[in-house]
């Protein structure tokens, strides 16, 4: 794939960036530069690599799954501009 002058006006439209005429060549440049990398990427075979949340071997941070306080509803609602109920009432925004 590759990025044009007209692909790359484009993308800083979308990014609400504003590109002037004659960086556009550069700015697609870049883009195509970041491409070729990820074909790059794509041409690495990683089927026999396990996933990893880091490159350094570690276990993920566990702790108990227990009710730690509660019991405060009033007190949380009694922040908020508008509460009905028991539950926060905020405006609506689909018709």
């Amino acid at each position: 794939m590759s990025i044009d002058h007209n692909d790359a006006r484009r993308v800083a439209n979308l990014a609400r960036i504003r590109v002037d005429d004659e960086d556009l060549p550069a700015l697609a440049s870049e883009f195509n530069a970041i491409l070729g990398f990820i074909e790059q990427l794509r041409e690495v075979d990683v089927s026999d690599v396990e996933p990893m949340t880091s490159v350094t071997p570690m276990r993920l941070k566990r702790r108990d799954d227990r009710i730690a306080g509660g019991g405060i509803a009033k007190k949380v609602l009694a922040n908020a501009p508008d509460a009905r109920e028991g539950y926060f009432v905020v405006p609506k925004v689909v018709e």
